[in-house]
């Protein structure tokens, strides 16, 4: 298959990787750079091919998530293997490496998903996007084309085990598909409670507020990238930061109710 349609699938998984879906691109790469290494294919058309698919998908991403805002970034979490913090390790990694985190991202697995809509959601120029995201693509690509290219023969030894072991393989991967199914069964079923998200309305907040102020504490929660230093906040609020919680938890009033507001 690889060598009647290397190009083609390349593309095809690479571009379905970028726009979310968990398909195996690094494994393509690895394929494709060994099928290079055996003349099959030709390694700047490989090459070529990865890199317009990346582009092309996280350019799709970034610019929904321009658009859509924390609307994809939930969905995208809900695929996730740890929905919770999903959004928060992205922009903790955003907030502790700066933009530089687009070139590594494609390494990190989660990140990887989360960056380009992240980046599209935070307001960062499009150019500026564009070469952090290629220099990320190029790396990647180079990276897993390389390993493929230089352990052609290993491959070629895995594989031919593989065809002698064939009914052994077929029962591990059903088994790993079964084990994959029930963990994200577990995994929604115990973080479902998080889709719904008790909110109240200004009018009532405000009424509370000309009541019993005094009881009442503001928290803006808004993530680095969406928050800066000279932005205005709602009268009486406090600021912390979501990426440091367990820190920051402990300054807050044990003796008044918390409303928390974030973008």
């Amino acid at each position: 298959m690889m060598a009647r349609h290397g190009y083609a699938l390349t593309f095809a998984l690479l571009l379905a990787e970028a726009i979310g879906f968990p398909f195996p691109a690094a494994i393509a790469l690895v394929a494709a750079g060994a099928a290079v290494a055996s003349h099959t294919l030709w390694g700047p058309g490989v090459l070529l091919a990865a890199l317009i698919a990346l582009l092309l998908g996280d350019t799709a991403q970034f610019w929904l998530g321009r658009y859509s805002g924390w609307a994809l970034l939930g969905f995208l979490c809900r695929l996730s293997l740890n929905p919770e913090t999903c959004v928060l390790r992205s922009a903790e990694s955003f907030y502790k490496r700066g933009k530089v985190t687009l070139v590594i991202a494609k390494f990190i697995p989660g990140i990887n998903t989360m960056a380009a809509p992240l980046a599209g959601s935070m307001k960062m120029r499009y150019g500026q996007f564009l070469r952090l995201d290629f220099a990320g693509a190029l790396l990647y690509c180079v990276i897993y084309l390389l390993v493929g290219y230089v352990s052609r023969d290993f491959l070629a030894v895995t594989l031919s085990g593989f065809h002698a072991a064939r009914r052994a393989m077929e029962v591990v991967i059903i088994a790993a598909l079964v084990v994959y199914a029930i963990y994200r069964a577990v995994v929604f079923r115990k973080y479902r409670k998080y889709n719904v998200v008790p909110r109240v309305q200004v009018q009532e907040l405000s009424l509370r507020l000309s009541e019993d102020a005094g009881s009442v504490q503001i928290v803006d929660v808004r993530s680095h990238g969406y928050y800066d230093a000279g932005v205005e906040r709602i009268k009486g609020s406090i600021r912390i930061e979501p990426n440091n919680l367990e820190e920051e938890i402990k300054n807050l009033p044990k003796d008044k109710d918390l409303y928390l507001y974030c973008t």
